[in-house]
């Protein structure tokens, strides 16, 4: 697999529940992480989803601003009670949110299948 720069998702409702899906290995462009952030909120935005699981099971890499995007899609859906979750995040990329006290604020699955399970139910 390539390592591209470009911070490309993909989106799709599974139910109430929003995937949004990483595509490429590593995210550290500026324009790219911000194109992929005003594609997630107008999906939001005209979505309402109940849930929002981020799926990093293809990411090796991040920028800090990824951190930043996660952190801003939480605290606007957090005001209308929807939750945020993060699914197939890499060991090594789980300790960026240890080392940053984020792990306090999202609830971590081992993939997005159970992330979604989990958010449908009420058990996130």
């Amino acid at each position: 697999m390539v390592m591209s720069d470009e911070a490309c998702v993909e989106i799709r409702s599974e139910g109430t529940v929003a995937v949004v899906a990483f595509c490429a290995t590593s995210i550290s462009n500026a324009d790219g992480i911000a194109a992929a952030a005003e594609q997630i909120k107008e999906f939001i935005t005209r979505n309402d989803p109940s849930s929002v699981v981020f799926d990093f099971s293809r990411v090796k890499f991040f920028s800090s601003q990824v951190l930043g995007l996660l952190v801003d899609i939480r605290s606007r859906l957090q005001a209308e009670g929807s939750e945020v979750v993060i699914s197939g995040i890499a060991p090594e990329l789980y300790r960026v949110f240890r080392i940053t006290n984020l792990d306090k604020l999202f609830k971590f699955f081992p993939d997005k299948d159970s992330a979604v399970a989990a958010v449908r139910t009420g058990a996130a």
